[in-house]
């Protein structure tokens, strides 16, 4: 199938042949009839890929900044690739379709394959299949047109924007900014029965809102403004003001509260700045409210991607809901959609239809795109003779699928495996993500579902690089298909599933690692050498792990996992390593944090050898402050590693070596694809690798009891 992304550092924008996107719980699978573009949004977005760096930098400050402090803690070459890394790849765009259900994934209810569908959303993008969450999609009745459903995103934030003004019947309302959203204002206002202005710096614009049913519209420098507003509002001034505006401008705001009458409501939709002069809204005691997108549940992970509703009783309108509402104005008769159509391009012409929004040498209001419904699609696509040359063969030659290749994954993980494997077949959530990585390290198969790389004869061995919670499912389908497997840390969510893990390992002949990568640090493999593995060791381990926000993927117990569970597991793993032996009991103490996230924590080891460790898990430090402080006592010695750049050890002499931070990814990866190879012992033993996996739930444990947890042999 085809997808209309754009490359975020050159601009370009192309037609690019990808797999479909995975169809994932909670999501249905489309083919896509209609989309539209928001010129306003999109020509925007597309404005700033086209221009220099410089000019993207002026546009983003925030961003500007992160880079600022990443270069501060990460270097300039590393944040140089990251930011190359991010803007290179292919960038969908679009949020607005309606089609076809042609599949539907687990956990769906009240939607079936045949039924169409209106869709909004980042997932609803300009492709010809698209995979959208369950609550971002809404039936559409057979008598309302395609073309007219496909703008229902756009006109639920326009709906959205109506109920935060809070308008009664018969009250008044202006409408600053008429573009498609303000026109779309405009039509619902009236058909709700108010009496409605509106206004826009564009003559044409304001003719469209006169036949949109404004009772007036005027030109922003009409000097007739101010007083023909008043005199409709009866000399009060307006109700409302909503504005769907997209201007750097302070003037859209500071008009709103000349225009509004005193208790008066200024909603914004568009994107304007606030910073508006006092006396008006002082004086008036205005009310200024900003607008959310498609309405309550946007940017919500469990609304949006859990598919939690919220009750009727309690939010009337969700985003949802705000799309059905929409849909029923346009099967009545109440909105005059083909008014507002101003341009249809066939999908393989959608280049052109952005070329026509960015010269805007004719009225550019609601712009389509129409798809060939009849073509014949495939779900995956094959990039033929891509291989390794360098690599033998062999059965053993580890012959390597992908599953999961986000930021991760392609810094740290397949810069080695493309130099010791053959890569065979990847699959990500997107597939225009799937085909970058494809592209970019030259695997043979782009596919559209984790079962392709699984069923795939020619591949011996999987890595697993996807969101937690996907992991002990993909470990045990690749176990059960013979495949050798490395899955990046946590293996999984919950004892059940490590124990089934277990068993399944057990029964196989195949590799399985997880990405513990510290133990093969160059720095780490010194300070081994140096002390040896035999000796008691008392260990203290300092990790500086910064603030994630609670709504974060990775706090959320059902997806990440939690913090615990998601990332101690990396330096328990470390602390047994250098002990030389195995965990015999675990204590925890946690800091009392409002949201209790349990980010903030010492853990206490005590090993079969006697070795003792203390790790403390900080999420309340400075980012000014390495990350992580590792010192290592044993006979007499002591050595103490920095952020695995600088290492020092403290004996009859004392030694420091710098280098450039490597925290061993690269050699971990090097030796898993040596042990397929050659058919020798993993590089972590399995039981080391269920223990580091089993410590985080004994933490837990320990922290819910207040007692040490002895653990069984």
């Amino acid at each position: 199938m085809q997808q209309l992304i754009q490359n975020l550092k050159t601009g370009k924008m192309e037609l690019l042949e990808v797999p479909f996107p995975a169809l994932a719980k909670g999501k249905v699978l489309v083919r896509t009839e209609y989309s539209l573009i928001s010129a306003g949004t999109e020509g925007s977005k597309v404005k700033t890929a086209r221009s220099s760096l410089f000019a993207k930098a002026r546009q983003k400050p925030e961003q500007v900044k992160q880079v600022l402090d990443s270069v501060k803690t990460e270097g300039i070459q590393a944040t140089y690739q990251k930011v190359m890394n991010k803007l290179d790849a292919p960038a969908p765009l679009g949020y607005s379709a309606m089609g076809r259900i042609i599949e539907v994934g687990q956990d769906v209810t009240g939607l079936s394959v045949g039924d169409r569908v209106a869709c909004s959303g980042v997932s609803a993008a300009h492709a010809e299949v698209i995979a959208v969450e369950k609550n971002l999609c809404v039936k559409v009745s057979e008598n309302v047109k395609s073309a007219h459903a496909a703008y229902t995103t756009v006109a639920s934030i326009a709906l959205q924007g109506i109920r935060q003004a809070d308008l009664r019947l018969g009250e008044s309302c202006v409408v600053v900014g008429l573009g498609l959203i303000g026109q779309l204002t405009v039509q619902m206002l009236k058909a709700a029965g108010n009496v409605v202005m509106g206004i826009d710096i564009d003559t044409a614009a304001v003719e469209l809102a006169k036949k949109s049913g404004a009772d007036a519209a005027f030109v922003r420098n009409d000097e007739t403004l101010l007083q023909g507003i008043n005199e409709i509002s009866g000399g009060y001034g307006v109700d409302s003001v909503i504005i769907t505006a997209g201007t750097s401008s302070l003037d859209p705001v500071e008009l709103a509260g000349k225009l509004c009458r005193r208790k008066g409501k200024v909603v914004i939709v568009g994107a304007v700045p606030t910073g508006f002069s006092r006396s008006n809204y002082y004086q008036k005691e205005l009310e200024l409210r900003m607008s959310s997108s498609y309405g309550p549940g946007r940017y919500d992970a469990n609304y949006e991607e859990k598919g939690l509703d919220y009750p009727i009783g309690y939010v009337r309108w969700t985003e949802n809901r705000n799309m059905q509402a929409y849909l029923e104005l346009v099967h009545q008769d109440k909105l005059d959609i083909d008014l507002l159509t101003t341009h249809i391009f066939e999908f393989e012409n959608a280049l052109s239809a952005y070329d026509l929004i960015l010269a805007r040498t004719e009225p550019v209001f609601g712009v389509l795109l129409k798809y060939d419904t009849t073509k014949k699609l495939e779900s995956s696509i094959n990039l033929t003779n891509r291989s390794n040359g360098s690599l033998s063969t062999s059965a053993q030659t580890p012959h390597i699928g992908f599953i999961g290749a986000g930021s991760f994954a392609q810094k740290f993980l397949l810069p080695t495996a493309v130099k010791y494997g053959d890569l065979i077949a990847v699959n990500t959530a997107s597939g225009n993500s799937s085909r970058n990585v494809a592209d970019k390290f030259k695997f043979k198969h782009a596919v559209s579902s984790p079962a392709e790389v699984f069923a795939n004869p020619e591949i011996n061995t999987i890595f697993i690089a996807t969101r937690h919670d996907s992991h002990a499912e993909f470990v045990l389908a690749a176990l059960e298909n013979g495949k050798n497997v490395f899955v990046e840390k946590p293996i999984c969510l919950t004892v059940d599933a490590l124990e089934r893990i277990k068993t399944a390992y057990e029964k196989s002949d195949s590799h399985l690692m997880i990405g513990f990568n510290r133990r093969f640090a160059p720095m780490v493999e010194t300070l081994v050498q140096k002390l040896g593995r035999d000796s008691k060791k008392a260990i203290n381990y300092r990790i500086n792990v910064g603030h994630i926000p609670a709504d974060h993927w990775t706090q959320d117990p059902e997806i990440g996992g939690g913090r615990i569970i998601g990332e101690v597991c990396h330096f328990i793993d470390l602390c047994m390593y250098l002990s030389g032996s195995k965990p015999v009991a675990v204590s925890a103490l946690g800091m009392d944090t409002a949201l209790n996230l349990n980010d903030t924590l010492s853990v206490n080891l005590k090993f079969a050898n006697g070795s003792i460790a203390t790790i403390s898990y900080f999420a309340n430090g400075s980012k000014q402050l390495e990350k992580e402080y590792l010192e290592v006592y044993c006979d007499g010695m002591t050595a103490v590693i920095h952020d695995f750049s600088r290492l020092t050890i403290y004996g009859q002499k004392t030694v420091t070596c710098k280098a450039k931070q490597d925290k061993g990814h690269a050699i971990e990866v090097q030796q898993f694809l040596n042990a397929v190879q050659k058919g020798i012992a993993t590089p972590i033993p399995f039981d080391e690798l269920y223990l580091s996996s089993l410590l985080p739930f004994k933490i837990l444990e320990s922290l819910a009891s207040g007692k040490t947890i002895a653990l069984a042999d």
